[in-house]
C-alpha cells in the first residue's frame, strides 16, 4: 500500500515529466482518450485537493484552473504539498496513488521515459 512519501515522489515524477511542455503539447489529446492532457492534469489536481480536504475533515473545494496550462505542474506541486501536510490515511494514499497512475497513463502512455526520479 502506498504511503505519503510514495505519493510525493510519484507526484514529483509527473511534474518532472511535464515541466517543459509547451501550451500546444498540453492541448494534444490525452493518450488514454479522455480529453486533452491539460484536462488529465486538472483532474489529478482536483482529485488530490479533494483527498487533502477529506484528510483535513473539510468539504471539497473546486480548484480554479490556472490562466495558462503551463502553470499546471506548479499547481500539482502545491496541491501535493497540501495533501502531504494533511497527513492522509492509508485509504486516501491508495486513492491518490491510483489517481496519479491514471494521470500518468493519460499524460505519457508508456512510462519508460520516466524511469529515473528527479533529484
Amino acid at each position: 500500500m502506498p504511503d505519503i512519501e510514495t505519493i510525493g515522489r510519484e507526484s514529483r515524477r509527473v511534474v518532472h515529466g511535464v515541466a517543459h511542455w509547451s501550451p500546444a503539447r498540453w492541448r494534444t489529446p490525452a493518450l488514454d482518450g479522455e480529453g486533452d492532457r491539460a484536462q488529465v492534469m486538472r483532474t489529478l489536481v482536483q482529485t488530490l485537493a479533494d483527498l487533502a480536504a477529506q484528510a483535513e475533515g473539510e468539504p471539497s473545494r473546486t480548484v480554479p484552473p490556472p490562466e495558462h496550462d503551463t502553470v499546471l505542474p506548479d499547481q500539482l506541486t502545491v496541491i501535493t504539498a497540501d495533501l502531504v501536510a494533511a497527513r492522509p490515511g492509508p485509504e486516501q494514499c491508495d486513492l491518490a496513488a491510483g489517481a496519479i497512475r491514471v494521470a500518468r497513463a493519460g499524460l505519457f502512455g508508456s512510462e519508460e521515459h520516466l524511469t529515473r526520479s528527479p533529484e
